[in-house]
C-alpha cells in the first residue's frame, strides 16, 4: 500500500518538469504529473518505491542522494538510467536538491537527456538561422543590382553581334542570370502571409505521397506509418505541403543518386502525438511529431552541422534551397525540424505544437 504523500505540494502539479519527493531513506514519497508521464507509471505504483531501486546505476544515485542529504548542497548526475519493463533504459539528467519538509527532505528533478540535448541544438538553429538571415540580406545588395547590370549588358551586346553561334553565348548569359535572379528571390523571400486554418496531416501526407510517386515512379516505395488519433492542426496548409514535399523529396534524390544510384529504397511517412514537449523554448502540452524515414545512404558527414543552411548541398547539382526552405515553413508554424542520419537510416523530424 503506496504511503501518505506528504501536504503542500499541489503546486507542483502545474510544473512541466518532472519532480519526485523522497523521504529520509530515498524512499519515493510524491510524483507529480509529468514525472508520471516521463516514467510511465502512476502515483500508486511510484509512491513507497525505493528511488535508486528505480534505475540501472542504482549504488551511484543513491551515493549522490547521500551526499545531497548530508552537506545540504544540490548534486547533479547526468547519466541516471531509468528502468523499463521491456524497453532500453531511459538516459535522464537528475538534478538533487535538499527542501525543507522534515519526512521529505529531498526534491529531485529529472529530465530526459536527449530532450535537453534538443533543446541546446533548437538554441543554436535559432542563433544560426537569425545571422543567416541578415548575412543573406546583406547579400541581396551586393549581389541584385550588378546581376541586373550584368543581364542588360548582355542584351545589348547581343544585339551588336552579326553571327548567330556568337549569340548562342550571350544567352546563355542571360539564362544564367535569370536563373540566379529567381534563386535568389526564393531565398530572400521564402515568408508569405500564413493562411491559417484547420489543416489534416495525414492529408498533407498523402498529397505529397501522390507527388513524390508520380515523380518517382520506379525504384521508391512510399509507404505509411500514422496514427490516426492525431489532432487537426491549426497551420497553412501549402506551406505544410511544401516543407514535407522538400524533406520527402531530398529523401528520394538520396536514394536514386550517388552510391544508392539503381537501388532506389523506402520512404516511411509516421505520425504520432508528443506529450509535454518544449519546441523553440516554449513548453506544449501536445504537439505533432512527423517522421520521413528513408534507408538511404545518410546525409553527408561534411555538411550535417550545416544541412539546414542556404545553398548547402550534398547532392550534385542541388541548388540547397529546399531543407533552408523547410525550415522556414515550419518556424512559420512555431514549430522545429532536425534530423538523425546514419548510412541506412535517415529521420527528419517535424515538431509542430498543437496546444
Amino acid at each position: 500500500m503506496a504511503e501518505a504523500q506528504p501536504n503542500g505540494l499541489q503546486g507542483l502539479e502545474l510544473l512541466a518538469t518532472a519532480v519526485v519527493i523522497l523521504d529520509g531513506s530515498y524512499v519515493v514519497r510524491y510524483t507529480n504529473s509529468a514525472a508520471e508521464n516521463l516514467l510511465g507509471a502512476g502515483a500508486r505504483s511510484l509512491v513507497g518505491q525505493p528511488f535508486p531501486a528505480l534505475f540501472t546505476d542504482s549504488a551511484t544515485l543513491e551515493s549522490m542522494l547521500a551526499e545531497a542529504l548530508a552537506v545540504h548542497w544540490s548534486y547533479r548526475a547526468q547519466a541516471a538510467s531509468y528502468e523499463r519493463a521491456g524497453r532500453e533504459p531511459l538516459p535522464l539528467s537528475c538534478l538533487v536538491a535538499p527542501i525543507d519538509i522534515p519526512d521529505a527532505p529531498l526534491l529531485v528533478e529529472l529530465r530526459p537527456i536527449q530532450e535537453q540535448l534538443r533543446q541546446e541544438r533548437e538554441e543554436r538553429l535559432l542563433d544560426q538561422q537569425e545571422t543567416t538571415r541578415e548575412l543573406l540580406r546583406n547579400l541581396a545588395h551586393e549581389i541584385k543590382n550588378p546581376l541586373g547590370g550584368l543581364r542588360g549588358s548582355a542584351q545589348l551586346l547581343e544585339r551588336e553581334l552579326d553571327r548567330p553561334e556568337l549569340r548562342e553565348y550571350t544567352q546563355v548569359i542571360i539564362k544564367e542570370a535569370d536563373r540566379l535572379q529567381v534563386l535568389l528571390d526564393r531565398l530572400l523571400t521564402p515568408r508569405r502571409a500564413v493562411q491559417l486554418a484547420a489543416v489534416n496531416i495525414h492529408e498533407v501526407l498523402e498529397r505529397v505521397r501522390s507527388l513524390v510517386q508520380a515523380e518517382f515512379p520506379e525504384g521508391i516505395s512510399v509507404l505509411r506509418n500514422y496514427d490516426p488519433s492525431v489532432p487537426d492542426l491549426v497551420g497553412d496548409i501549402e506551406q505544410l505541403i511544401q516543407a514535407v514535399l522538400n524533406v520527402v523529396r531530398n529523401a528520394a534524390q538520396a536514394l536514386l543518386s550517388g552510391a544508392n544510384s539503381g537501388r532506389g529504397g523506402t520512404i516511411v511517412l509516421r505520425t504520432r502525438s508528443a506529450r509535454l514537449v518544449t519546441i523553440a523554448r516554449q513548453r506544449h502540452k501536445l504537439a505533432l511529431e512527423l517522421q520521413v524515414i528513408d534507408d538511404g545512404p545518410g546525409v553527408p558527414e561534411e555538411i550535417r552541422d550545416r544541412v539546414f543552411n542556404p545553398l548547402v548541398s550534398g547532392r550534385e547539382g542541388g541548388s540547397g534551397i529546399g531543407l533552408a526552405l523547410v525550415q522556414t515553413y515550419v518556424q512559420n508554424h512555431g514549430g522545429v525540424v532536425e534530423f538523425d542520419s546514419r548510412p541506412g537510416r535517415t529521420i527528419f523530424t517535424l515538431l509542430l505544437p498543437l496546444t
